[in-house]
């Protein structure tokens, strides 16, 4: 009976190219068709693991943890300055799927620096603001913005305590003019005092103090007064 030899299969050149081609583990720096370049290690042809990404276009670097192709973990960014060429740190801490995630630093070009808690990107949770008018606003963050329970001391250490939304007072609140010795505690509504009491407070150490001090109104109760007015005000938020 004749034998029939088939030829054997023979691996396509490509197969192998591709094998050399896939990125796993240590690598020196790998260039991307952009110019951006990449260097560290990698998993499955991902940047994954311990990495620095300089981006080409804007020359801003990328220094701290990978997972599957993208920021995540613990990380610095900078960018240069356009002049000087000198880099600058604009973020520092923790990021998940490619944003700021966690408990990190931020630092404007302005000059002004956040340090608290992110989330998708924004400024969520606990967090402190520090302003280019020497304000400073310590508190809760919501979605970018103050919001929640939160403190603002102003430069001249005029401060507010109390609620906030969308970035604004809102809610009870207590408003501390100490330059002029004066205390209103009251309700806020997108950054207005709807309605309150203001009395004095630390009159005497004020270093600006109102002419004639606050004449004292016999209330029967201030706290009811004060309770009634935070009724009011939950019932016209629902």
């Amino acid at each position: 009976m004749p034998v029939v030899k088939y030829p054997r299969a023979v691996e396509p050149l490509w197969h192998e190219w591709d094998g050399k081609a896939q990125k796993c583990g240590l690598r020196h720096t790998v260039y991307a068709v952009n110019g951006d370049q990449y260097t560290g290690e990698w998993l499955d042809n991902l940047k994954h693991g311990k990495g620095t990404q300089i981006w080409k276009h804007t020359g801003a670097i990328y220094s701290g943890d990978w997972k599957f192709g993208k920021r995540d973990g613990y990380g610095s960014y900078s960018i240069p300055h356009p002049v000087t060429k000198e880099y600058k740190k604009v973020y520092t801490g923790w990021w998940k799927n490619d944003k700021k995630c966690g408990y990190g630093t931020m630092f404007y070009p302005s000059g002004e620096c956040y340090e608290g808690e992110w989330s998708g990107g924004l400024r969520s949770g606990w967090g402190r603001m520090c302003y280019g008018d020497g304000s400073v606003y310590e508190g809760q963050w919501l979605a970018g913005q103050p919001g929640g329970q939160g403190m603002l001391c102003l430069s001249n250490e005029n401060r507010y305590e109390g609620g906030w939304k969308d970035g604004k007072k809102h809610g009870p609140g207590r408003f501390f003019y100490l330059d002029k010795g004066q205390l209103l505690e009251g309700i806020w509504v997108a950054d207005i005092p709807k309605c309150g009491i203001m009395i004095d407070f630390g009159r005497d150490e004020a270093p600006a103090p109102t002419q004639y001090p606050i004449p004292k109104i016999e209330l029967a109760d201030p706290d009811a007064v004060l309770a009634e007015a935070q009724v009011m005000f939950d019932d016209n938020q629902n």
